[in-house]
């Protein structure tokens, strides 16, 4: 077992609720696999630096003992099969029962901000918001009533609101078919408001 001392490593508690989460080893399912040899904990506790200091999966610390494509197979892995998704969806209840709220959210808030582009960016992934007067991205973000996020999408900023809006509501009702009700400013009203 691995020295735990990076902030992003998971502590026991947290290692308790998310253990039985993961999805099973290929060993345990009924095609069969090799057993893995890397501890889980030390695989979650990797991806957990990798998303929490920005790095490159070739930058990952040799006290983790996993080679960084095996890292990197986890997370696809995991993420094509819809398993980081799901647990996020999970924790998230589990969250809100812990707080004595419903543990699925009906009620959310939806806005965006636009951010400046680097002169790196592509021109083609990056747009002039007129508003803000910025020449950059603009990211679209529901939250529930707690400020816990459910959706996230990034675009160019030139677009109006309302136009990735449908795209991004249209997810949130295929992924939170419970949500009724989404408060978002004046930005999102207009021919939004009627197709909603």
């Amino acid at each position: 077992m691995r020295e735990r001392h990076y902030p992003s490593d998971t502590t026991d508690a947290e290692w308790d609720v998310l253990e039985p989460l993961l999805p099973p080893p290929a060993c345990r399912l009924p095609a069969g696999g090799r057993p893995e040899k890397h501890p889980r904990r030390n695989v979650v506790d990797a991806i957990r630096y990798v998303n929490d200091n920005g790095i490159k999966w070739r930058s990952v610390p040799v006290d983790f003992k996993i080679p960084w494509r095996t890292l990197y197979g986890y997370f696809r892995r995991w993420r094509a099969s819809g398993d980081l998704a799901r647990i996020h969806a999970e924790l998230h209840e589990l969250l809100r029962v812990h707080d004595g709220l419903n543990p699925r959210t009906v009620a959310v808030i939806l806005d965006s901000q636009s951010v400046k582009g680097a002169e790196t960016v592509g021109a083609d992934t990056r747009g002039f918001d007129g508003g803000k007067l910025i020449n950059g991205r603009k990211r679209h973000l529901v939250v529930d009533m707690r400020g816990m996020p459910l959706a996230v999408m990034v675009g160019v900023a030139s677009p109006h609101d309302s136009v990735p809006a449908r795209d991004l509501l249209f997810r949130l009702r295929l992924t939170h078919p419970e949500v009724t009700v989404v408060w978002a400013d004046s930005a999102y009203g207009g021919p939004l408001a009627d197709w909603a």
